[in-house]
């Protein structure tokens, strides 16, 4: 995911509350909490895929997101891992 982010392909989107955001994310992330989802949508492109991500695998923000992102016709994929996974894997964060 590293090199389609750094080739520009996929916009990672943070699902998680700004507070969470803030602490870390992944490189490169913007943060739209889920909560503010629909009313932000606009500023979405619709002609990159979407990479949402939230907590890991069990939490279901994530999963809401790419529910409403496909409902609405963009091209959208979940991060099966989250958060906490990836920063346990040593990769790199990012703080706001």
């Amino acid at each position: 995911m590293l090199a389609s982010l750094t080739r520009g392909e996929v916009l990672l989107l943070d699902v998680r509350p700004q507070e969470e955001f803030a602490v870390g994310h992944l490189p490169e992330a913007i943060n739209i909490p889920l909560d503010t989802l629909e009313l932000l949508l606009e500023t979405l492109p619709q002609d990159r895929e979407i990479v949402a991500y939230c907590r890991g695998p069990y939490c279901a923000l994530s999963h809401e997101a790419v529910q409403c992102l496909r409902e609405r016709g963009y091209r959208v994929r979940r991060f099966e891992e989250g958060f906490p996974e990836w920063k346990a894997a040593g990769l790199p964060v990012e703080r706001a």
